[in-house]
């Protein structure tokens, strides 16, 4: 799953950006059931950098809506 700059989210048409919130955020689930069950995650700063992004999606889309 790649992390987006706000610059190519921007570029984005409003497709795409729901699907790719729609993936980013159930990756983030995924990962937190997996230290929700005692496991250590692959990558420790990957939930940080997903939740980031999510809000750069969702900051987008609300300007969008304006």
């Amino acid at each position: 799953m790649a992390i987006f700059k706000i610059d190519e989210i921007r570029n984005m048409n409003e497709e795409e950006i729901a699907e790719e919130l729609r993936k980013l955020e159930s990756e983030l689930v995924r990962e937190r059931g997996v230290v929700t069950a005692g496991g250590a995650p692959e990558k420790p700063g990957r939930i940080k950098e997903i939740r980031r992004t999510v809000a750069r999606i969702k900051t987008v889309q609300t300007e969008r809506k304006q």
